[in-house]
């Protein structure tokens, strides 16, 4: 485990992306994955600044039948690299710069039950708030390199830019996102992109935790999934994801 850590993290610091996790140092199955990724994690929060909560990915049929997979995998939200929109990001700081506008939601109460509903969800956050992930990989094909290769790789997370936490609609599923670049709409989608709606992925998150001895604790930043088609971002870009009524998030690329 410990060689697995330090080559992934040498290339999360030093900027150096590596081709996969060596064949005999790969996890047989998700729990050892996880393993690795709590240990992994661990070491960057120290240098991160602790944990912000948590990132659910694959919670779309597209990235889902990429991958092979038939259920999504989490990550973890870093202080460090939680942003607060609107924001200017420096595009040498990640290796690719996948926008996913998404929403998410802060807890309003600890979850350790693991025995959860939609609608218990409902009840149980602060509120939702319009936000971006963006996606990074410390691997030089992070589509051919395996699940369990990327939930090692804190599944892929590179940042989370935030908007403003609101009560937010009574539907979320049929709430639409627009992301606009330079000007211009490239994407759009509703939020039953989300396992059918994004509290449903957030019951999901909470179900699955206490398999990995961690859960949802009050205060805890959750992003749900992208709800929109994918944004490969370059420098000079300007984003905004217009969520409606939930408001904007915005980043300028230098």
């Amino acid at each position: 485990m410990e060689e697995v850590v330090n080559l992934v993290s040498l290339a999360r610091f030093a900027r150096r992306r590596i081709p996969g996790i060596p064949s005999e140092l790969k996890p047989a199955d998700a729990g050892g994955a996880y393993k690795i990724q709590a240990a992994l994690s661990e070491h960057w929060a120290q240098q991160l600044g602790g944990f912000a909560g948590y990132k659910i990915a694959c919670t779309s049929e597209i990235p889902q039948r990429q991958l092979g997979l038939t259920e999504p995998f989490f990550g973890r939200l870093m202080n460090a690299t939680v942003y607060e929109s609107p924001v200017e990001l420096d595009s040498n700081q990640f290796f690719m710069r996948v926008i996913e506008p998404e929403f998410g939601f802060q807890m309003a109460r600890d979850m350790s039950d693991g025995n959860y509903t939609q609608e218990d969800m409902a009840d149980a956050v602060a509120g939702v708030v319009p936000a971006i992930e963006i996606v990074d990989s410390r691997y030089d094909n992070w589509e051919a390199v395996g699940a369990h290769s990327l939930i090692i790789d804190n599944a892929c997370h590179g940042a989370w830019v935030k908007g403003k936490l609101s009560p937010g609609p009574a539907d979320l599923a049929e709430h639409q996102v627009r992301l606009i670049v330079n000007g211009h709409e490239v994407t759009s989608g509703k939020g039953a992109a989300v396992l059918g709606h994004p509290l449903k992925a957030l019951a999901w998150l909470a179900n699955t935790l206490p398999q990995y001895g961690l859960s949802l604790k009050k205060g805890d930043w959750v992003t749900t999934g992208v709800v929109t088609g994918l944004y490969y971002a370059q420098p000079g870009d300007h984003l905004i994801a217009d969520f409606g009524l939930l408001g904007e998030v915005e980043i300028k690329w230098r």
